[in-house]
């Protein structure tokens, strides 16, 4: 019999630490949760100080039994679940559950925690174990009861003032907000217009571009020139100030230091794998949680990494001396700092887990353990131990260059700019990513040499077109990011947070982007302008605040419950009399209805929203959202062109995703088509080897390309194609690739083949027709 009971949240845990401990421990896992508030009114008692009646999770239940039976053949309790808030209630839970059966009586119960599951970490742990804390207790019990009441109170409201089945949460309102309010601002953008003007000059046989500062003694700004008559006015006093030449009047050259990224906390490591390897927050956390629990890397079960749910970007004293030590091994002694690197954690909280996410070991390269785990494994694996490695290493410096180029004694100046790395560092390693950035971002620029004083051939004046974007909707690493920011949440929670909007219909995720539904914007519009406090975002965040003072014992819990519950009721009794359902989901708009002339307005139905006549249902007058009443007499008409399906006017409309072309017989006929209409690069599909490759934009107006036969076929790459067939692997395309680290490239676009090599060209020439 077992002389000791360790119990932990997993099955897979309990494995990897049973192998550890040896015959004298039992290790149980209890499978998360054992117990929750019963799921009905009445589990939380603000009239009694917030008392709670829990009962036995049903899943869990024959868990509970197991671990209760293998305690009266025990001596002694461990509970050894995560070092966090969660982890200290599952094993507060059990603590009750089990003293309730009378099972602990004269038995000893310790409370071990580490943050690895290594043999030395777990043996540590066990031989120096504590007590629970009920700091973390408390500030757990606050959260649950928290989102219990808001929960349990709202949602009902929801029910009676919008339809049936709605429910609003306590963090995730404030996350809607931020969504819906981020989407009425792109609704409400107006582009403007604006030009470029730049110089296409040569040296030394390279071809370079310069971009026009100053124009006729005066600094040009984005809206200086607005329209193209302007553009070319500008183009021509230009051309002929120069009269073939510009002159180099200015020459900086300077270095820059830039540090490496700390090493990875929970939301960094959400946004990074979001970016990186397009994983959603919650995959990323699965596969960490597996990583963390222990992999079979050939007869030996170890995790790998330490505990990912962390606000600490703290590492040991001990892994930091062997991370040193490995870089000097494995990348020269030039690359480690003469003192190990410290980060300051921003978090206010940060002691719930001690280190930063990191390897057990840093010997464990991840090449040499890859064949031991699954695709996403070595995928997360392989960022957070590059990550570790570079956040170790020493700074990289740049060369950063900038010329102006003048002409007309000055009148009119060009700057080019371009950089190189002079040290690459931890860049050598790993540089981290960035959200929304354009292809455009990690293009480098390399000058010829030139010098102050002498003239450069000018090719020609270029002029371009632009229109300004609205911000981007929101990804999950942009949502992570501002969540973090905006102090909505832990980062433990942020999987929750989203998944749970997902679930409730409120949000959708289109092409890696957040779109409110027709419901969420309701829901949103009707808890900011009703309960506008509790959707507040620094409201949000100083709850947040206060319940880690609560955890820290800095504040009692059941204070801050009275302060939050009392105002919370009486607002929603006081919602429950004065705010009617059509006050939230109809919304006035500013048109009459054409069959009996009384205003019309924004509806909320089964299918989402529409507009109706506020006489219904006297007035049965309906139509979609977006469609205009006399679509050809308000929209703007194409010239010269008519739909080629049905031969009615085809019109400029706007949509979810911008502005298209489509035809004024909507309903009736469906013909779209793109505004810019794709560029032909003449390069055959290499999928279907019938269509050809064509250049497009994307939604946020990113270049890629695409074949022509979509959706038939949906073969895309975001680098220009080449007609050249890989000499490797004879895949029958090369692309043209531009990175800081390799300059300029054809590369296989093949994913089996790794086919790289310098590109001697110009990589505008493979951009296709301009």
């Amino acid at each position: 019999m077992s002389k000791h009971l360790v119990i932990v949240e997993s099955p897979a845990k309990a494995k990897t630490i049973e192998k550890y401990l040896g015959k004298d421990f039992q290790v149980l896992a209890s499978y998360g949760h054992v117990r929750d508030l019963v799921p009905k009114e009445g589990a939380v008692d603000p009239s009694h100080d917030f008392a709670m009646k829990y009962e036995v999770i049903e899943r869990n239940q024959k868990h509970v039994l197991a671990i209760s039976k293998a305690l009266k053949a025990a001596d002694t309790l461990y509970l050894a679940t995560d070092p966090d808030r969660e982890g200290e209630a599952i094993s507060w839970h059990l603590y009750e559950l089990l003293n309730d059966k009378k099972l602990l009586k004269d038995k000893p119960v310790h409370r071990v925690v580490f943050h690895e599951i290594t043999k030395k970490a777990v043996t540590d742990a066990i031989a120096h174990p504590g007590v629970l804390a009920t700091n973390l207790i408390n500030a757990q019990q606050a959260r649950r009861a928290l989102d219990y009441l808001v929960g349990f109170n709202l949602s009902p409201l929801l029910w009676k003032k919008i339809r049936r089945g709605l429910s609003a949460g306590r963090v995730q309102s404030p996350a809607l907000r931020l969504i819906v309010e981020r989407e009425l601002e792109i609704e409400a953008f107006k582009s403007r217009e604006y030009w470029t003007v730049n110089a296409a000059l040569t040296a030394d046989g390279q071809a370079f571009k310069a971009k026009l500062i100053q124009f006729d003694d005066e600094k040009v700004s984005q809206f200086t020139i607005t329209d193209q008559d302007r553009a070319e006015q500008v183009k021509q006093v230009l051309l002929e100030a120069a009269d073939g030449k510009l002159l180099v009047t200015k020459l900086d050259k300077k270095q820059q230091k830039r540090n490496p990224a700390p090493p990875f906390i929970t939301s960094t490591l959400q946004q990074e794998a979001a970016r990186k390897l397009g994983f959603t927050t919650k995959r990323t956390m699965m596969v960490a949680q597996q990583l963390y629990e222990g992999i079979d890397i050939g007869g030996e079960t170890e995790g790998l990494i330490s505990y990912m749910r962390t606000d600490s970007v703290n590492l040991s004293e001990e892994a930091v001396q062997d991370i040193r030590a490995f870089i000097g091994e494995n990348y020269g002694l030039t690359n480690v700092p003469k003192e190990p690197r410290l980060f300051k954690t921003k978090a206010k909280n940060a002691q719930e887990a001690h280190e930063a996410i990191r390897p057990t070991s840093i010997r464990r390269v991840p090449a040499a353990i890859k064949g031991h785990l699954s695709a996403e494994q070595f995928k997360l694996y392989e960022l957070i131990w590059k990550r570790t490695i570079a956040c170790q290493m020493i700074h990289a410096t740049l060369n950063l260059i900038a010329v102006d180029l003048s002409c007309a004694n000055g009148k009119h100046i060009f700057r080019a700019t371009g950089s190189s790395i002079a040290i690459p560092g931890f860049m050598t390693v790993y540089l981290e990513g960035k959200d929304d950035s354009n292809e455009g971002d990690d293009k480098e620029s390399f000058l010829p040499q030139l010098h102050e004083g002498r003239p450069v051939p000018l090719n020609d004046i270029l002029t371009g077109q632009h229109f300004t974007e609205p911000p981007p909707r929101y990804g999950e690493a942009s949502l992570v990011k501002s969540l973090e920011e905006y102090g909505i949440g832990r980062p433990s929670t942020y999987s929750t947070i989203i998944s749970t909007l997902q679930n409730r219909d409120y949000v959708t995720l289109d092409n890696k982007r957040f779109y409110p539904t027709d419901v969420g914007r309701i829901v949103n519009r009707f808890l900011t302008e009703h309960f506008t406090k509790y959707v507040d975002y620094s409201f949000t965040a100083n709850l947040e605040d206060e319940l880690d003072a609560v955890s820290r014992g800095e504040k009692d819990w059941i204070p801050l419950m009275h302060e939050f519950w009392k105002p919370f009721t009486a607002l929603i009794d006081e919602k429950e009399g004065s705010v009617q359902r059509k006050d939230i989901t109809q919304e006035a708009i500013d048109e009459k209805c054409p069959e009996c002339g009384n205003p019309l307005s924004i509806r909320l139905g089964r299918n989402g929203r529409f507009i109706g006549c506020t006489q219904y249902p006297g007035c049965s007058y309906t139509r979609n959202l977006g469609d205009d009443g006399d679509s050809t007499e308000q929209a703007d008409v194409v010239e010269g062109r008519v739909c080629p399906e049905c031969a009615s006017p085809l019109v400029l409309k706007a949509g979810r995703y911008g502005k298209f072309i489509g035809c004024s017989g909507y309903p009736k006929c469906r013909h779209i088509e793109p505004l810019e209409k794709p560029l032909d690069t003449n390069v055959d599909c290499p999928q279907c080897q019938t269509g050809s490759l064509l250049k497009r934009k994307s939604r946020n107006g990113k270049i890629f390309y695409s074949c022509s036969a979509y959706p038939k076929c949906n073969y895309a790459l975001w680098n220009a194609p080449i007609k050249e067939a890989c000499p490797e692997c004879q895949w029958p395309i090369l692309t043209i690739k531009v990175t800081k680290r390799n300059g300029v490239e054809k590369v296989c676009p093949h994913k089996e083949c790794k086919y790289a090599t310098p590109y001697e060209g110009d990589p505008e020439d493979a951009q296709g027709p301009k």
